[in-house]
């Protein structure tokens, strides 16, 4: 093809500024079994009718430019172009695009014959020194196209090369990141994508993955396939009930309760619930706190056939009142001294009805067992978690799923008859129900933890010991809290079998300093969703895992989890996609919320008939079919194990009366744990502790934000949307994350330049400190231009990338006027 090319000086620096600025390396999964070292390479031959479409420009670069899509999960590509064998390579951009917007084959390969055209025009342009310019370091690109040079290339190799040679297809690769087998399957993506492109150039890119490839994906990942029992939990807990009758079930603050006791308990309870008219899936709310009658209260409405619905007695009233209505609840078992919300929630509510424990247990009822049929497709439980729309959204899980989770945790922890498992979580976290109930599957025994001992780390780690606990779990932010004290006070902990974090993620820090303080104690790094009947991953770890990084471990019994395209369909191996979940874990859905349902409960296309649930987290499949967490697509987090939607928090400030714009960003200490921080403006001035105030009343404590703070405008971004980036660099300085923020600037020029990072990058100038480093605080390419500009040119764009930290740009400029 033949396209009119302006070679100016100025559109050359602007083409290059277009290819670079903006545009990330675009990395090759490292999927490396077998480290090797040096250069490995493979050869595959090319069918003889694909060599018309190689002959056509821009086809190769097309096929790898979709072969790099699929490989990074970047629909915008930037890669190394050779226009010769003995050239420098040259970075080249190209769009393949997604969705609706995804581009044919024939558009693919008309803009990568014009991109290489264009590269092949502009090479003597010094396009290494623009990127240092530009605040770019280190390599360009990390996978490199060598569409016509020899397989030896030229120097600056850096992971992956693809060459036609005679006829053959060539690809060079470092060997200690992608070894012979990856690069095999990388070779066969480009020659399936050759041979699309070949059959209808007017289609669009589809799955490049082989036959073995998928099957292995969606059948060889999938967790070990195992019967489920046609029993439910509770009837199986009967049994065990039958075999040791006088075994202690539960203990709590010095009570306990046999197996015997336990059931009769709940026995009489569940009548209780159908003599007020619980119908089958009937929803019943245990507003308590932990402790035996809560134990009791769950095991009930299992036996009367109803649908438990945790809920904390301390959250507010219009959000206990919220979660209630939307869940269609019409009973509600209570306490003394946990009802005073729950009956300020129900004045508006009247077809909600409270029941306290004594008088339910004071009535007449008979205490053997029910009997009454309850299926394994029957809803067991609804987990409310937070909502981007501000409303709470309640997760729907049947009971087989459930039971499938907990026999998993039997499996996987070791829990066996006679072991002790703590229970620990608030009872709005979805962990609190197997810590509660796991250990009665097998005559094991639950320890229900008071809160006021979890919250003095010295006294739990007496209470776990004294009652021989060997199952523990925890969120990472309150493990590292015991590795601490017994780093500073050595324990043997002899009855401890397993410690599992979840609800964070669990760094590798912290699992080197657990196996110091106890390395005989296995660790399980446990993954899953609410809306999956809890996890469905377990990395079991007997050591510290080499290469830094935390696996989430294989899926669990009955378990298929999948890392999925845009269209559903399995990535590469290695590749970053959607992690979905199918099998007999799924939930029913969001309950009395079609839209949300819809759009995350979705049918698994390749088991027709089962339901797939995407959550919106990103990972990828490592070699041995473990799965590795990269990342949320959303604005959800976790804090302290709770999921938030930081939409939710938005919505909850923009009601405060007054307040007229606002936003919500998490925020990292400097120990490493994050909090809340909320911004916002208003005409007159109100005070924090009033926002907070308002914000306590409609969500629960953890979802309040730790600190907030009025300002005199939103930051905005280029359309006019709140600029959440620099927000997070306001809230890392207010944790004193940047030393700089404490040392305000201490000369004229150190002012200046203050003022000049203040302007461009939309942070109120007494935040900013001597010792700013520009890029660390929110800038990037296109701001250090526009401060190069606030300056004067007193700046200059490659003076900014190499001399970032304020007073050391100050002193720079000093010593030319000096």
């Amino acid at each position: 093809m033949t396209t009119t090319i302006d070679t100016s000086p100025g559109a050359r620096r602007q083409h290059w500024l277009d290819v670079l600025d903006g545009a990330g390396l675009t990395t090759a999964p490292r999927w490396c079994a077998t480290p090797g070292s040096g250069i490995g390479e493979h050869v595959e031959p090319v069918p003889g009718d694909l060599a018309a479409t190689l002959a056509t420009p821009g086809a190769l670069v097309a096929a790898h430019a979709v072969v790099l899509a699929a490989l990074s999960g970047e629909r915008e590509i930037t890669t190394g172009y050779l226009p010769a064998a003995d050239a420098e390579p040259l970075p080249l951009r190209l769009t393949v695009g997604s969705g609706a917007g995804r581009a044919t084959w024939q558009e693919l390969v008309d803009a990568a014959a014009e991109a290489a055209e264009r590269s092949a025009m502009y090479a003597d342009f010094p396009v290494d020194a623009l990127a240092v310019q530009l605040g770019r370091s280190g390599p360009l690109f990390e996978i490199e196209l060598d569409p016509f040079g020899s397989a030896g290339g030229p120097s600056g190799f850096s992971v992956l090369r693809v060459t036609i040679t005679d006829g053959a297809l060539v690809v060079r690769h470092r060997a200690d990141l992608i070894d012979a087998e990856a690069a095999a399957r990388i070779a066969g993506y480009h020659v399936t994508a050759l041979a699309q492109l070949a059959a209808d150039p007017t289609g669009h890119p589809a799955s490049l993955l082989s036959a073995a490839e998928r099957e292995l994906q969606l059948v060889g990942f999938a967790g070990p396939v195992r019967g489920l029992p046609d029993e439910r939990f509770h009837e199986l807990f009967e049994k065990r009930v039958a075999a040791h009758p006088d075994a202690i079930a539960a203990v709590h603050a010095g009570r306990r309760l046999t197996y015997g006791e336990l059931n009769a308990r709940a026995n009489r309870l569940a009548r209780a619930l159908l003599a007020r008219g619980l119908r089958r899936e009937g929803v019943v709310a245990v507003v308590a706190e932990r402790n035996l009658d809560w134990m009791t209260a769950v095991l009930a409405i299992f036996k009367a056939g109803g649908v438990y619905l945790p809920i904390e007695p301390h959250f507010p009233a219009d959000r206990i009142g919220r979660t209630l209505s939307r869940a269609g609840c019409e009973l509600a078992l209570t306490e003394p001294g946990s009802d005073t919300t729950l009956r300020a929630a129900l004045t508006d509510l009247p077809q909600t009805r409270p029941v306290l424990f004594a008088e339910a247990y004071a009535e007449p009822h008979a205490d053997d067992d029910l009997g009454i049929r309850v299926d394994a497709e029957q809803l067991a439980y609804i987990y409310f978690t937070s909502g981007s729309t501000g409303e709470p959204k309640g997760a729907m899980c049947e009971h087989a799923g459930m039971l499938n989770h907990l026999l998993a945790k039997v499996e996987d922890f070791g829990i066996a008859e006679g072991a002790v498992v703590a229970q620990s979580a608030p009872q709005c976290f979805d962990i609190s129900l197997w810590q509660l109930v796991s250990a009665l599957l097998v005559g094991g025994r639950t320890v229900i933890v008071p809160q006021e001992v979890i919250l003095d780390v010295e006294r739990f780690v007496a209470e776990i010991t004294a009652n021989r606990v060997a199952v523990l779990q925890l969120v990472p932010s309150y493990l590292e809290v015991v590795a601490t004290y017994l780093e500073q006070h050595p324990a043997v902990l002899p009855d401890l079998r397993t410690v599992s974090a979840t609800g964070e993620a669990l760094k590798h820090e912290l699992i080197q300093r657990w196996f110091a303080v106890a390395p005989q104690v296995p660790l399980v790094n446990a993954y899953g969703l609410t809306e999956t009947s809890d996890d469905t991953n377990h990395e079991v770890m007997r050591q510290v895992p080499e290469g830094g990084k935390v696996p989430l471990g294989r899926a669990v019994r009955n378990v298929r989890v999948y890392v999925l395209d845009e269209d559903l369909q399995p990535v590469p191996l290695g590749a970053p996609g959607l992690i979905a979940f199918s099998g007999v874990c799924v939930g029913r859905g969001y309950v009395n919320d079609p839209e949300r349902t819809r759009q995350c409960y979705l049918t698994d296309p390749h088991r027709p008939g089962e339901r797939l649930y995407l959550g919106g987290d990103y990972g990828r499949w490592l070699p041995g079919g473990k799965l590795e967490f990269l990342g949320r697509r959303d604005n959800q987090v976790k804090i302290r194990g709770f999921r938030i939607e930081i939409g939710e928090i938005d919505n909850a400030l923009l009601e405060v009366p007054g307040v007229r714009d606002g936003a919500v960003v998490v925020a990292e200490r400097a120990d490493g744990s994050k909090h809340l921080v909320a911004y916002y403006t208003a005409d007159a001035p109100i005070a924090p502790e009033i926002v907070a105030v308002r914000l306590g009343a409609r969500l629960p404590e953890y979802m309040v934000p730790a600190q907030l703070h009025q300002i005199d405008r939103m930051p905005l971004t280029p359309n006019g949307k709140i600029d959440t980036k620099a927000l997070r660099a306001m809230a890392a300085a207010e944790a004193g994350q940047d030393a700089g923020t404490s040392v305000p600037p201490a000369t004229p020029t150190e002012e200046m330049l203050a003022e000049a990072f203040a302007k461009v990058l939309d942070i109120p100038v007494e935040r900013i400190g001597r010792t700013d480093h520009f890029y660390e605080i929110g800038g990037t390419s296109l701001t250090a231009v526009k401060l190069a500009i606030a300056t004067r040119r007193v700046v200059t764009l490659k003076e900014i990338a190499a001399t970032p930290v304020l007073a050391d740009l100050a002193a720079l400029v000093d010593s030319r006027t000096a």
